[in-house]
């Protein structure tokens, strides 16, 4: 087989994960725990019924699924509206990964090192990038595409 068709043969992450209803079951499990989580939940008070939803749609498309959040939603302009001016803090900041990886787990999503290594790297750089976008008066780039995370170096372990 050449490196090309091997490559065609590797799951997207959001393969790997389970599709559009895992992460319908992961954001359903996450905003559950944030708006009873002291820390975080009081920057998510005013949030809209459906925003697990788009959330859902924002991780599918960024670990590989249909452009959906694009398509529906307005893309990475829309995204980081939501964000500027919030001032999230570096505490907030690692509260939500802490409870993201937490509702990962109880939402059965993939434990396998390769996957886990890529999606927390997904969540490691995108936080970090909302924290500083929302902070006033930073200079935020307004107009990107959405991210398409890959496996990075640890493509998934087939056992074979």
């Amino acid at each position: 087989m050449t490196d090309a068709a091997d490559a065609s043969a590797i799951p997207t992450l959001y393969t790997w994960a389970g599709g559009e209803e895992a992460f319908e079951r992961l954001t359903s499990v996450f905003y559950a725990k944030v708006l009873q989580d002291d820390v975080i939940g009081p920057l998510f008070a005013q949030m809209a019924p459906n925003h697990p939803q788009h959330v859902a749609m924002w991780l599918a498309e960024v670990f590989g699924g249909p452009p959906r959040y694009t398509d529906e939603l307005g893309g990475y302009p829309r995204m980081v509206a939501h964000h500027i001016d919030k001032a999230i803090t570096e505490p907030q900041r690692r509260r939500w990964l802490e409870l993201l990886l937490d509702s990962a787990d109880e939402a059965g999503l993939p434990d396998d090192p390769e996957f886990r290594a890529a999606f927390v790297g997904y969540l490691e750089w995108g936080t970090r990038i909302a924290r500083t976008n929302s902070q006033p008066g930073a200079d935020v780039v307004r107009d990107a595409p959405v991210p398409r995370w890959g496996w990075g170096v640890a493509p998934p372990y087939d056992g074979g």
